[in-house]
């Protein structure tokens, strides 16, 4: 039977469970069970762990299908940025997970329902029931949708404003060679001049920007390119 909380719950995430003792579960605390004189109820340490797991995986597939340009270390770091305690207990307060958690009469006293450590531990203790109940083809998607705009920010706050970094990345791991920068013209006097630059690959052009200088046109120019490529 699901209670109202949880129903709210079941309707944000957009996953319907199988088996509903994996949610009940998912939602329980330590503190509850041990409370429980007599048949005590499994709690959610366990889905917290395969959760752990899952989360880390569908998250590292995002990030190597999604950022082709990005080296080895970058991914790494912008993984533990995204799975951190603070971000998923963010995402725990969107889906209103604090409601639907049972705690044991200390933690619900101490204010348990919006401590960071237990809505982060609970977000992964619902993908891991999420996981064990509709396998990856469940858990990946609600992965994406919960994480997706996280990775994308991180990956753009890590990459910061230097498009041109980012360009020559890109195309040296899908074409092998980097960018090309052509000047188009240079207009205005000495003082106010404005430079137009296109970049591509051979006679193919990815973007123009315009600047100041010719780095700031090359930036600008980069950028564009980068938007034409999808990233």
């Amino acid at each position: 039977m699901i209670r109202g909380s949880e129903g709210l719950l079941v309707g944000k995430i957009g996953y319907r469970f199988t088996d509903q003792a994996l949610l009940r579960q998912a939602l329980t605390h330590k503190s509850f069970s041990n409370e429980q004189s007599e048949n005590r109820e499994p709690h959610n340490e366990r889905l917290e762990f395969l959760g752990d797991a899952v989360l880390q995986l569908v998250v590292s597939d995002l990030l190597y299908q999604n950022f082709p340009a990005l080296p080895e270390g970058e991914l790494t770091r912008i993984r533990a940025e995204v799975v951190g305690e603070p971000r998923l207990a963010a995402i725990g307060r969107d889906l209103g997970l604090g409601d639907c958690l049972r705690l044991g009469r200390g933690e619900e006293k101490s204010g348990g329902r919006d401590k960071e450590s237990l809505l982060a531990d609970a977000v992964e203790a619902l993908l891991g029931a999420v996981f064990l109940d509709g396998g990856l083809e469940g858990g990946a998607p609600l992965i994406a949708r919960l994480f997706g705009a996280a990775i994308d920010q991180s990956a753009r706050r890590k990459y910061g404003v230097d498009h041109k970094t980012r360009l020559q990345e890109l195309l040296q791991a899908r074409y092998g060679t980097p960018p090309e920068y052509r000047l188009v013209r240079a207009e205005g006097p000495d003082h106010e001049r404005r430079y137009t630059v296109e970049v591509g690959l051979g006679e193919q052009s990815f973007g123009r920007g315009c600047g100041r200088t010719k780095k700031a046109a090359e930036q600008e120019a980069a950028e564009a390119a980068l938007h034409t490529l999808g990233v």
